[in-house]
Parts: C-alpha cells; sequence; structure tokens
C-alpha cells in the first residue's frame, strides 16, 4: 500500500543544525545567550507527537560501535576465503592462518589475524538489494525491506536509524547525544561534495528530533575541529555560565508579560541546550589532539584510525552508539581493481585501526560493555572481472552482491574466537543457518537495552515496530 504524503512537507532531511536569522530573531533571549539551539529543539519537537508508547527498554544498556564498510567489502578477498576455488572467484590473495586454529583469514590482515580470539565472524549474512541505497538504508536501520515511497537520499519515509531508535526508546538526560555518526554524511559521489545523504542514516518517520550528530570532519585532519552546537568564538564554558544567570531573568521577566504552555516547553528546550554545551564530557571526547601521541599512532595517522580513536573516545565520555564510516560513500566500491585497492588502499589502515580499538578496550575493560560490530551493505560477486595486468594475474573488480557477506562482532558479551555460519563453495550463498539485517538489528538493539520489537510513533501518528528480527544468540554461545 502505498503511504499518504507527509503532513509536513516541511519535515524533510535537512541539517540538524541549520538554524536562520528569523529564527534567531523570534527567539529574542535565545540571541543574548549566543546560541539558537532552543530553538533548534523547539523545532524539532514539532513532529513529537505525544500518545508515545510506554518506552520498554534496559537502562543497564551496553554501548555500540558500529564500523561501517560503505561500499560493501567483497567476503572472497576478507573473512570468508575460499582457497580451494578457481582463481576467478578466489582472486589474488592468500589466506593466513590465525590466533584460534582451524579459522583463516586473509593474508592483509595480519593484525586481526593475531586477534581472533577477541571477535566473532558471521560468514553467512544475506541481504535483499544489491543496490547500495537500499543495502545501506535496511543494513544501518536493522530492516529486510525498505518503506513504500522510500527513495534513494533521506527523508522522512525511512526507517530510523539504530541511535534514532534508541534516543526515541531511551533519551539521554546528561546533554549527551545518545548517538554521533562520523567523520561524514554518506551520499553518492554522483551528487558531489556535500550532497544529500543517503537513505538510513536519521530519524526518518521519527522526525527531526530525535536525528542522530553528525560530524562531517576527518578526525585525522590537522585541523580538526569540532564546535559544540555551533558555539560562538569566545564563548567558553564559563562564560557560558554566565550568561545562564542573564538569561534567567531575562526569562523570569518575559514570564510577567506571557505565561503560556508553548513558553514551558521552551524553557525545557533551554535546559536540553545548556545540558549540551555545558558538558564538559562532550567537548573533551572531540578534543582528539589531547590523545598521547604513541596511541594516535598506533590506531594509524588516516581516517580510519582516528575516526576509531575518537569512537573510542566518545563511547568514554558516555554516547551510546557511535557509527563510524570506514571512508566516505562506496569506498569499498571495488568494481575495478578489487584486490589492488583491497591490499595498496583499504586494508592496511582498517586491519591497524581495528586492531587498536580492540587493543584499547580490552585494555581499559571496557569491552565487556561495548559491542562492536563491522559489516558493510552487501558482499561483492563470487567471479572477479576477467582484466589482467602485465604479470598476468586477474586485476578485474567485483560487483555488488547480497547473497552472501560478512559482519564481524566482539565485546559486549561475545564470544571470540568463533565462526557462525557457512557458505557455499564460492561464497555466493548461505550454505545452512543465514542472518539477515532484521536479526543484525536485533542483535544492536538489544545490546543497546532496547528491546527490538517495541514500538513507536511516527510522525503521522502511526504505530510501527522498531525490529522484526531476532538477536543472532550464537554471538553469546560458548566456543565448542
Amino acid at each position: 500500500m502505498v503511504e499518504p504524503p507527509l503532513s509536513n512537507p516541511r519535515d524533510t532531511y535537512r541539517i540538524p543544525l541549520e538554524i536562520n536569522r528569523r529564527e534567531l530573531v523570534q527567539v529574542g533571549f535565545s540571541s543574548l545567550l549566543g546560541i539558537g539551539l532552543p530553538s533548534l529543539f523547539a523545532r524539532q519537537a514539532a513532529a513529537k507527537p505525544s500518545n508515545l508508547p510506554s518506552r520498554i527498554t534496559n537502562r543497564d544498556g551496553k554501548s555500540v560501535i558500529v564500523i561501517f564498510l560503505t561500499g560493501a567489502p567483497s567476503q572472497l578477498d576478507t573473512f570468508d576465503m575460499k582457497p580451494e576455488a578457481p582463481a576467478d572467484i578466489r582472486g589474488t590473495f592468500q589466506p593466513i592462518a590465525t590466533r584460534v586454529p582451524g579459522i583463516q583469514i586473509c593474508e592483509h590482515l595480519p593484525l586481526l589475524a593475531a586477534r581472533t580470539d577477541k571477535y566473532a565472524i558471521i560468514r553467512s549474512m544475506h541481504g535483499f538489494s544489491h543496490e547500495h541505497e537500499q543495502g545501506t538504508h535496511m543494513l544501518l536501520t536493522g530492516h529486510d525491506k525498505t518503506p513504500s515511497g522510500s527513495r534513494r537520499h533521506a527523508s522522512r519515509r525511512d526507517w530510523p536509524c539504530y541511535a534514532s531508535g534508541l534516543d526515541y526508546m531511551r533519551r539521554h538526560q546528561t546533554g549527551i547525544p545518545t548517538g554521533v555518526t562520523l567523520p561524514t554524511h554518506l551520499n553518492s559521489a554522483a551528487d558531489g561534495p556535500g550532497g544529500a545523504p543517503f537513505c538510513g542514516q536519521t530519524a526518518g518517520r521519527l522526525g527531526a528530533r530525535y536525528d542522530p550528530f553528525h560530524i562531517k570532519q576527518d578526525p585525522n585532519d590537522s585541523n580538526f575541529r569540532v564546535e559544540i552546537d555551533q558555539m560562538p568564538i569566545g564563548l567558553t564554558i564559563d562564560r557560558l555560565n554566565n550568561r545562564r544567570d542573564l538569561l534567567n531573568e531575562i526569562s523570569r521577566q518575559r514570564a510577567t508579560l506571557i505565561y503560556s504552555t508553548e513558553a514551558q516547553q521552551f524553557s525545557s528546550y533551554q535546559h536540553d541546550a545548556l545540558a549540551l554545551l555545558a558538558s564538559g564530557r562532550l567537548s573533551q571526547a572531540f578534543a582528539i589532539e589531547r590523545e598521547p601521541e604513541p596511541i594516535r599512532d598506533r590506531y594509524g595517522r588516516h581516517m580510519f584510525g582516528q575516526s576509531l580513536l575518537l569512537a573510542r573516545r566518545l563511547i568514554e565520555s558516555g554516547v551510546s552508539i557511535v557509527q563510524a564510516n570506514m571512508g566516505y560513500m562506496n569506498n569499498w566500491d571495488t568494481h575495478m581493481a578489487n584486490c589492488r585497492d583491497l591490499k595498496d588502499r583499504l586494508l592496511p589502515p582498517l586491519d591497524q585501526a581495528v586492531s587498536a580499538l580492540l587493543d584499547d578496550l580490552h585494555g581499559s575493560g571496557l569491552i565487556e560493555d561495548t559491542l562492536i560490530a563491522m559489516f558493510g551493505e552487501f558482499g561483492r560477486t563470487p567471479k572477479i572481472g576477467a582484466e589482467r595486468g602485465a604479470n598476468g594475474l586477474l586485476i578485474g573488480g567485483r560487483d555488488h552482491w547480497a547473497g552472501a557477506f560478512f559482519a564481524v562482532f566482539a565485546g559486549g558479551g561475545v564470544q571470540g574466537g568463533q565462526v557462525i555460519g557457512k557458505t557455499d563453495k564460492i561464497a555466493a550463498y548461505p550454505s545452512g543457518q543465514a542472518f539477515h539485517p532484521s536479526d543484525l538489528g536485533a542483535t544492536i538493539y538489544s545490546a543497546l537495552g532496547a528491546e527490538p520489537d517495541s514500538t513507536f510513533y511516527d510522525i503521522e501518528g502511526r504505530q510501527v515496530k522498531l525490529n522484526e528480527g531476532k538477536v543472532i544468540e550464537e554471538l553469546y554461545s560458548s566456543v565448542n
């Protein structure tokens, strides 16, 4: 059934912190504070229905780091190699032994090979679309179908991403955002720099109030700096606290002139804005330059490494879920020169960064309370392109393939050192048990403390189920 048009045509995707001058003027005492956040919170809340269901959650939920391999890496050249397959299937890479006897992975992942006891590999993931837009939407929201009328770009028809779903079910009260996505919005190269983001990265039909906090800078850039909520230059936390007194006085005087339900609501938005700005924990987390140089070097002085280092710092600050995109949109989309790009550009920094993250979380003890989930939107075709280099080796690419792909999980109670599921002889389809995007989503929501089968009311007042998958219980089983 085709869904009716949105009741509010303005409630399409907007950058969460986009506030115009007229809005600032309309909230006069907000401009004295030096920020426009209260109007932002008020505007975002407009989409929030009043008939919210009870929020069925486990308050002791864990944190989650999603490592999203945008563009989808080849399963055959990473974690599900088929060395006995013909050359045009197996590619040019060799499998290597790992820390766990019987488990082999790609030779270009030596650091992760030394740490297989710390994570579990699912080889039998199965998707339902070979297209980036739909695949990204499904994997980043935990649904096996895209909504009716879903489009290429983010809209208020989308399913909510994990951070938004959790935010709806259990909103933070400390000024720390529930979820942060970095280091970029995922958007098609065809749209050019700054193009409209792909679907599946926002709160979608939950409304703008629940959109996650997006960072759009490379943490490895020497000029990397996150201005928390666009804090004006010169406005420090101390000065903010001083302005709070002035704001309170102005608000009291305003209250003698007009007192209404709207004014009371606006006061709560002021509180939210001040709480977020005054949260030194969040500001310190983004100050990645304070991290000791040896640790930054260990993660790697590249976007992969510094993004995962920043993800760790955000989790330490109290953010519940961080999505770290390993590259800009379709970075792993190896239609051409698959093996060359994996060997030279993609696998080495991933190997270094993920290994450093695992070591840090184990060393600090945070691994018990932090689930790591690494995956792309699908896999790659079993047969590699026929193009050959001067040495006669295949240098062709692999195309989109949702029949089978991998996911890697660690921490949060996951039993490492195991492989879950298997594929046929050419890694085309699962052989036996298959797991779907909804199952991955249920596992993530469950780890976060949200019941996957909870329901929510969307911006049109319709009741919708958060997720329809099953938790991948095999991840938590003892290794045989």
